[in-house]
């Protein structure tokens, strides 16, 4: 797992969001470089498809009530291109060892909306793998943002 450096991540609230409003809708869309290694986040009343490329490395969540509460969804694709299993399975592997660095980026990213509402530390995450293979198609839940502070 890649160890998470704020100096490496970038922020941009689009149009529609501040950094406290709202938390519904809220949207993100994390993408990285992997020749630089920044994190970019963009928080927003939708998922900023425009930066996502071909090779769809990105994580997007999504905040959503349920009954009286709030629950972070995440949502990962596992399939890349052309339809393979092996590639499935690689990218399961890599998804879920640096969802930690991805969550952490989120949650730090996104930090005045937390200090605005500290009751969203204690949200469940909910992980959903997509994918067209059933071996890997699962939802998951990894607990809540207080494993993935940064201080």
């Amino acid at each position: 797992m890649s160890t998470f450096n704020p100096g490496k991540l970038f922020v941009a609230y689009s149009s529609g969001v501040t950094a406290t409003e709202p938390v519904i809708p809220r949207c993100y869309t994390l993408t990285h470089s992997d020749i630089t290694g920044d994190l970019c986040l963009t928080i927003g009343i939708r998922y900023a498809w425009e930066n996502i490329n071909l090779n769809r490395d990105e994580v997007l969540g999504v905040w959503k009530q349920v009954g009286s509460s709030f629950h972070f969804y995440v949502y990962i694709y596992l399939d890349q291109g052309e339809y393979n299993i092996n590639v499935a399975a690689k990218r399961n592997e890599i998804f879920k060892s640096e969802l930690p660095l991805a969550l952490t980026a989120i949650r730090y990213g996104d930090r005045f909306l937390f200090d605005a509402y500290p009751n969203l530390e204690q949200s469940l995450i909910i992980i959903n793998f997509m994918s067209s293979y059933p071996q890997f198609a699962r939802q998951e839940s990894w607990g809540t943002f207080l494993h993935f502070s940064y201080r």
